[in-house]
């Protein structure tokens, strides 16, 4: 019989996405079922996940609830059925309208400024999520119950310190998609979130005394995963563990790290509908087509040098502000640059200063359009992912499945997913791309440089390429990873 699992997170494709975690959480359902595993989704009920629920229900009727809550956390709330996609996995909807209701992305208000209950908002989400969990709602019931981020950590505090009364509890696992995002909030708002004090503990939600929701969902996981095995490792150092280290070497090898996969039928060159031309590992001249309408989307002169790209949030943590210092080096060398993100707006501004100062050779588009990073993923050349820390990063694993040579820090997933062009490694045709050690603007440079020549030498290019396409980039070995985690915290044989 299947193992039941119940996945809590904050989005997943294809219904909401600000970031990687959304297409993580959308992926697992398939990557587990050929391991016998079920997973049931639960997001919450904002207005876009709302509105796909009437187009996947029978008849296109209302859902019914399957649940009602007269007072979550002080709001009535009630729990929709439906898929994840049309006839996709299931999915269960926590309608909240006082909490989820909103314009705006799922954490912000219309003018990007964070909603001031989140606290509230997720911790009411963890609550439902534990209830749901621990077998509060007929007809539904889970062997195990895996939360994703800080948003969904409270489940598992709430599963410890606050079971459903008579519930038999199920363990928990707990993801970390990235370190950086604790959800730490003033300690008076603990007596609002219908815990027993015994929770106001070292190792329950207190923390410098506030409550830290990831931290309470680490110190309640029966297991702690991180996308990378890397990841996992450098998580126990200060530098990584964003003040949260010494837990997690408290928790020993209940960290672990497994790596992310991709959708490999979306993101695929050879039927990928967003491009202009489709190939594979066999017909890489057929690339060309997808290199020169990129550069005429963009705006960027017809050039034969080699032609960068970037897809990222702008920010400290992707090392945008070090790109910045060498794009004139990039220039210089006969690249050109194509940048897809948004974030931080001064790192924007001097984004657009060097475009302006480099017409034709660098250009942006401030934004998201998930079309256009699959076409330039197909059209760039290589794609720069300078991060000075990355749990995973998911746009080096789509840059060696479209043959966009990843240039990448020697960190974290990028460092587990990318083999550096090396001379033994190209001499066995095992690299992939470009790795760097050091987030600076000499290793950038020096990598930017070692790239362009790289590029100069197209039978070694095509190799880069043709051993990045046929990597294992699945969630293959990842779903049976999770799978036996899972049989193992059930205490089932694998």
């Amino acid at each position: 019989m299947a193992l039941q699992v119940l996945s809590v997170a904050s989005e997943a494709v294809p219904l909401v996405k600000t970031g990687g975690l959304a297409d993580v959480v959308g992926a697992l359902p398939a990557a587990l079922a050929p391991h016998e595993v079920a997973m049931t989704t639960l997001l919450p009920g904002y207005p876009a996940v709302l509105g796909s629920l009437a187009g996947t229900a029978k008849g296109k009727r209302k859902p019914k609830p399957l649940h009602e809550w007269p007072s979550l956390l002080g709001e009535p709330a009630r729990l929709l059925a439906g898929t994840l996609g049309v006839g996709g996995p299931p999915l269960l909807v926590l309608d909240c309208p006082a909490l989820f209701g909103r314009d705006g992305g799922p954490y912000a208000d219309p003018a990007g400024r964070d909603w001031d209950d989140n606290w509230r908002r997720y911790a009411a989400f963890g609550r439902a999520a534990a209830d749901i969990g621990a077998g509060a709602v007929k007809g539904l019931a889970f062997d195990l119950v895996h939360a994703h981020d800080w948003q969904a950590a409270m489940t598992l505090a709430y599963l410890r310190f606050a079971p459903p009364p008579g519930a038999k509890v199920p363990p928990g696992v707990m993801t970390i998609h990235n370190m950086a995002f604790q959800g730490f909030y003033d300690g008076a708002v603990f007596p609002r979130l219908g815990l027993p004090q015994s929770a106001w503990a070292m190792d329950g939600v207190e923390y410098h005394g506030g409550v830290g929701m990831l931290k309470a969902g680490l110190e309640a996981a029966a297991a702690i995963t991180t996308v990378s095995p890397t990841y996992a490792l450098e998580i126990r150092e200060r530098e990584f563990g964003m003040g949260l280290e010494g837990l997690i070497r408290s928790r020993g090898d209940k960290v672990r790290g497994i790596v992310n996969g991709i959708d490999v039928a979306e993101w695929n060159p050879a039927t990928d509908p967003a491009l202009a031309a489709n190939f594979t590992a066999k017909t890489l001249a057929k690339r060309a087509g997808n290199k020169r309408a990129l550069e005429a989307e963009f705006g960027l002169a017809h050039e034969d040098g080699p032609l960068f790209i970037v897809v990222s949030r702008l920010t400290w943590q992707k090392g945008i502000d070090v790109l910045c210092e060498v794009l004139d080096h990039l220039v210089g060398l006969g690249g050109r640059l194509a940048l897809l993100g948004s974030g931080d707006p001064a790192l924007v501004a001097e984004l657009e200063a060097a475009a302006r100062r480099h017409p034709g050779r660098i250009a942006l588009k401030i934004g998201y359009d998930e079309a256009l990073s699959h076409r330039m993923q197909a059209g760039g050349d290589a794609i720069l992912v300078p991060s000075r820390f990355e749990p995973c990063g998911l746009t080096q694993l789509y840059g060696l499945a479209y043959g966009c040579v990843p240039v990448v820090a020697r960190t974290g997933g990028l460092a587990d997913t990318v083999i550096d062009a090396n001379l033994a490694a190209l001499a066995v045709d095992a690299a992939t791309g470009v790795q760097f050690a050091g987030v600076d603007y000499a290793n950038l440079a020096r990598a930017i440089s070692r790239t362009v020549a790289l590029y100069r030498q197209p039978d070694v290019w095509r190799r880069l390429q043709r051993a990045g396409m046929a990597a294992d980039f699945s969630w293959k070995a990842s779903g049976a990873a999770y799978a036996a985690l899972y049989r193992e915290l059930v205490g089932v044989p694998a």
